[in-house]
C-alpha cells in the first residue's frame, strides 16, 4: 500500500524474470498482497472500528523490528528494540483514549527509557545508538499514531479512508504513469525508477481521489479535497524517498522479506507514514470534529 513503485520510469526488466513487471518486481504477488492488506484494514473499519487501531499497533510492531534488524545487521547500530517497540506499542494504544497527549506522553517516557537501557553497553556508539533508537520512535510509531487518531471522532472512519483513498491513488496513478510514461528521473541519485512523468500521475489521481473522497465522505469543500490529495502526494513521495535514502545508506534492498513482491511491511508503510501525520492536521483544519 506503499508508493514505493509509485513514479517508475519505464525501464523493462530482463528476459530471465518473465514473471517480474516492468517496474522490476513480481506484479501479481505484489497486488495480490496490496489487495490484502487492503482488506484487512477495510474489515477492521467497517466492523468495529477500534479493532483498527490493534492493526496499526501490529504493523507497528512489525516495522519497528524490521527497521532495527536492518539497523543491526547492515550498520552495527543497536536501536534499543524493548523500549522502541513497547513505547511504540503504548503510543498507538494511548492515541484512542487521550489522543495527542498520550502519543507525547508516552513517546517522552520512550527516549528516557532508551537513554537508560543503552547504559548497558558503556559508551562506545552511545550517542549514535540513541539517534537512531529515536528516529525508530518517531518514525515508525509516533508517525502511526497519527493514523489510529483519525479513526477517533464520529466519522473516523471516512476520515481513514479518505487517508488511504489519497495514498493509493498516489501510489497507483503514479506507477501507471511511470511505467507508460516514464522518462525523465525525478531523483537519480536516490531512487532512479521514480520519473517526473509518475510524479505527474500521482499527483493527478491523488487530486481527484482527495477530492472525490472528501466532498463525498466528509462534506467538505471541493478545493479542501483537492488541496488534501496534492499534500498526500507530496508527503508520501518524500516518505518513499526518504526510505529510499535509508536502504542505500545501509546498502540493502527491502528492509524484510516478509512479503511476497512488496519486501518487508517496512517496504510498505514508507509512504503512509508522513502521510498519516498530514491527514491528521489538514483533516482536523477543514472537518472539525
Amino acid at each position: 500500500m506503499g508508493s514505493t513503485a509509485g513514479t517508475e520510469t519505464g525501464e523493462p526488466a530482463g528476459d530471465d524474470k518473465p514473471k517480474k513487471s516492468r517496474a522490476g518486481r513480481n506484479l501479481p504477488a505484489a497486488i495480490g498482497v496490496g489487495l490484502l492488506l487492503g482488506a484487512a484494514v477495510i474489515v477492521s473499519l467497517v466492523t468495529v472500528k477500534e479493532i483498527f487501531i490493534g492493526v496499526v499497533a501490529l504493523a507497528v510492531g512489525v516495522a519497528t523490528y524490521e527497521l532495527s534488524g536492518a539497523l543491526k545487521r547492515s550498520a552495527g547500530i543497536q536501536v534499543a528494540f524493548w523500549p522502541v517497540f513497547i513505547g511504540g506499542q503504548a503510543m498507538v494504544w494511548l492515541a484512542w483514549p487521550f489522543e495527542r497527549n498520550g502519543v507525547v506522553s508516552a513517546f517522552v517516557v520512550t527516549i528516557l527509557a532508551c537513554l537508560l537501557w543503552r547504559f548497558r553497553g558503556g559508551t562506545e556508539n552511545y550517542l549514535r545508538d540513541i539517534s537512531a533508537s529515536v528516529f525508530t520512535a518517531a518514525y515508525v510509531p509516533m508517525f502511526a499514531s497519527f493514523a489510529a487518531m483519525l479513526v477517533v471522532p464520529d466519522d473516523g472512519v471516512a476520515r481513514v479512508l479518505c487517508f488511504l483513498i489519497a495514498v493509493v491513488a498516489s501510489d497507483t496513478g503514479g506507477y501507471a504513469a511511470g511505467v507508460l510514461f516514464g522518462k525523465h528521473p525525478m531523483a537519480p541519485t536516490i531512487s532512479p525508477k521514480k520519473s517526473w512523468e509518475g510524479f505527474a500521475g500521482s499527483m493527478t489521481a491523488g487530486v481527484v481521489g482527495g477530492w472525490l473522497s472528501l466532498s463525498l465522505m466528509l462534506d467538505a469543500q471541493w478545493w479542501q479535497g483537492a488541496l488534501f490529495g496534492a499534500a498526500i502526494v507530496m508527503t508520501a513521495t518524500l516518505g518513499d524517498l526518504v526510505e529510499s535514502l535509508i536502504k542505500r545508506d545501509l546498502g540493502i534492498k527491502d528492509m524484510g522479506n516478509l512479503l511476497p513482491g512488496h519486501g518487508g511491511l517496512m517496504d510498505r508503510m514508507d509512504s503512509l507514514l508522513p502521510s498519516a501525520v498530514v491527514s491528521w492536521l489538514l483533516l482536523r483544519l477543514f472537518v472539525p470534529s
